[in-house]
C-alpha cells in the first residue's frame, strides 16, 4: 500500500516507519513542513512540505502534534499543542475531499487524555465519555476533526495511546536519569493509574488496524494491564537495580509543571484495550516488567 505519515520523525512515528521499512512491501510518504529534517532521518522515503491532489493514497496515518508534556502549559503553549495538531487534520480532510479515489484508512492520533482526570478506579474502555479538562478537550477536538474523513467513506481509527515505553524516546527518557542517580520514586501518593504500551506493541497496533478491515473508531492503545504510579516506580526501580524511595510531593509538581503536571503526572485512569483484544490482537508485553526488561 502507499502510505502518507505524518509525525513521521516523532517517537512513535520513526519507529513506525522503521517496522514499515523492514517489511519492505509498502510505499511510504511523509508529510513534513520539514521536509530535510525528515529526509535526514530516513533517507529511502519520500518526502513532501504540501498536499498535491494528484497524490494517491491508500492509508493515511496522521501522528503529527506539538509535544504535550515538555514544556509548562501557559496560553501560547496551550494554542500551539491544539493548532499543531487540529490544523494539520483539518488540511488531511480537505486533502481526503479533493481526491476521487479516496484512501482506504485513516489512522489518526488521539490519547487517553480523552478520558479526562475525574473519576474512580473502575476500568475504561472505548465507549468512557471526557470531561472539561484540557487534554480532554483537546482530544475531543482533534477526534471531531478527524471523523469528518467517516463522512466521506473512509474507515477511520482513532489510536488513543497511553504512556509509551521504548528505547531512546518517550516517557522513559524522562523518568531514566533520577532513577539512575538513586533519586527515583512515586509521584504525589502514587495511587494514580498509569495506562503504558511498549512502542512495539503500539506500532504493531497500528499495523494491526491497516490490515483488519473491521476495526473502526476508539481504539487504546494501551498495555491490558496498567499498574498505579507507585508499582510503575518500584517494578522501574528493580529492573534497573536502583532504589526508588523518593517520592516526588504532589505540591512540587504543582508548582512546577501547574496544570500539565495535574493532568498528566498526578492524574491517571485505569484504562484497558478492550476494543483491540476483541479484534484479536497478542500483545507482545502485556506486563510491565517484561517491557521495562526488553526496553533497559
Amino acid at each position: 500500500m502507499k502510505i502518507l505519515i505524518t509525525g513521521a520523525t516523532g517517537f512513535i512515528g520513526s519507529s513506525l516507519c522503521s517496522r514499515l521499512l523492514s517489511e519492505k512491501k509498502h510505499e511510504i510518504i511523509i508529510l513534513s513542513r520539514y521536509p530535510e529534517n525528515a529526509k535526514s532521518v530516513f533517507k529511502n522515503i519520500g518526502n513532501i512540505d504540501q498536499l498535491e491532489d494528484s497524490v494517491a493514497i491508500d492509508v493515511v496515518i496522521n501522528l503529527a502534534g506539538e509535544p504535550i508534556a515538555d514544556k509548562r502549559w501557559t496560553v501560547q503553549q496551550k494554542e500551539r499543542i491544539i493548532s499543531s495538531r487540529i490544523n494539520t487534520t483539518h488540511k488531511l480532510i480537505d486533502y481526503i475531499k479533493s481526491l476521487d479515489d479516496k484512501p482506504q484508512l485513516l489512522i489518526n492520533g488521539s490519547a487517553i487524555g480523552y478520558y479526562g482526570i475525574d473519576g474512580n478506579n473502575d476500568p475504561v474502555n472505548e465507549e468512557a465519555e471526557g470531561d472539561n479538562s484540557f487534554s480532554s478537550q483537546l482530544c475531543q477536538q482533534w477526534e471531531t476533526v478527524a471523523r469528518k474523513a467517516e463522512t466521506l467513506g473512509v474507515r477511520t481509527c482513532l489510536l488513543r495511546t497511553g504512556i509509551v515505553l521504548g528505547k531512546g524516546g518517550g516517557a522513559l527518557s524522562k523518568m531514566l536519569p533520577p532513577y539512575k542517580a538513586g533519586l527515583g520514586g512515586r509521584i504525589g501518593n502514587g495511587k494514580q493509574w498509569m495506562s503504558w504500551i511498549h512502542i512495539d506493541d503500539l506500532v504493531s497496533i497500528i499495523l494491526y488496524c491497516m490490515e483488519h478491515d473491521a476495526i473502526k473508531g476508539a481504539i487504546n492503545g494501551t498495555s491490558p494491564n496498567p499498574v498505579r504510579n507507585e508499582v510503575f516506580a518500584k517494578t522501574l526501580g528493580k529492573v534497573l537495580q536502583r532504589p526508588s524511595m523518593l517520592p516526588m510531593p504532589a505540591l512540587a509538581v504543582k508548582l512546577l509543571m501547574g496544570q500539565m503536571g495535574e493532568e498528566l503526572l498526578l492524574s491517571g485512569k485505569r484504562i484497558l484495550p478492550e476494543k483491540i483484544v476483541e479484534a484479536g490482537y497478542k500483545f507482545q508485553y502485556p506486563h510491565l516488567k517484561d517491557a521495562l526488561c526488553e526496553i533497559l
